[in-house]
């Protein structure tokens, strides 16, 4: 069964690098008391992600706060060191904390995972974009371009808010 608005984040355990190196983050953690907006993909350095997805969320990191973003989050079932490797990479530092899910804990119990097994991938985040205010999406945007970030790119998710 797919997330969808109106439900509460399910707990998992994710990991992001901090300054003493990666670091556990529960769910609790990143998104209680606070509006974040999270955009999952499929995997750190792939092209729609890298030429795209990402890129729109540094581009319109400024405007997503100034609508009332506490938080922007970059979710892929990568582990904590390529997920810190890339946002270096890309220029995010500051704009959008990229969290790893390297087990798929969170994207299973999403029900937004799928299986990048003919890649090489084996399990991957769908690409999707949502708004969560204090634990419950408010909004989900399951991309329906296949090699696209358009219904779940940063600018349709800031003409939700």
């Amino acid at each position: 069964m797919s997330a969808k608005a109106g439900d509460k984040i399910p707990d998992a355990t994710l990991m992001h690098m901090s300054d003493a190196g990666p670091a556990p983050i529960t769910t609790g953690e990143l998104f209680g008391g606070k509006t974040v907006a999270l955009f999952a993909l499929p995997g750190a350095f792939t092209p729609t992600c890298s030429n795209q997805h990402l890129p729109g969320f540094i581009e319109n990191a400024e405007a997503l706060n100034t609508a009332g973003v506490d938080t922007i989050v970059c979710l892929s079932v990568n582990d904590a060191f390529v997920m810190d490797a890339w946002g270096k990479q890309q220029g995010a530092t500051g704009k959008v904390m990229m969290v790893g899910d390297g087990n798929a804990e969170l994207t299973e119990k999403l029900g937004l995972s799928m299986d990048g097994s003919g890649f090489g991938m084996g399990t991957r985040s769908l690409r999707y974009s949502m708004i969560v205010r204090d634990g419950v999406i408010e909004t989900l945007n399951v991309e329906g371009n296949p090699g696209q970030a358009v219904d779940s790119g940063a600018e349709n998710l800031l003409s939700q808010l």
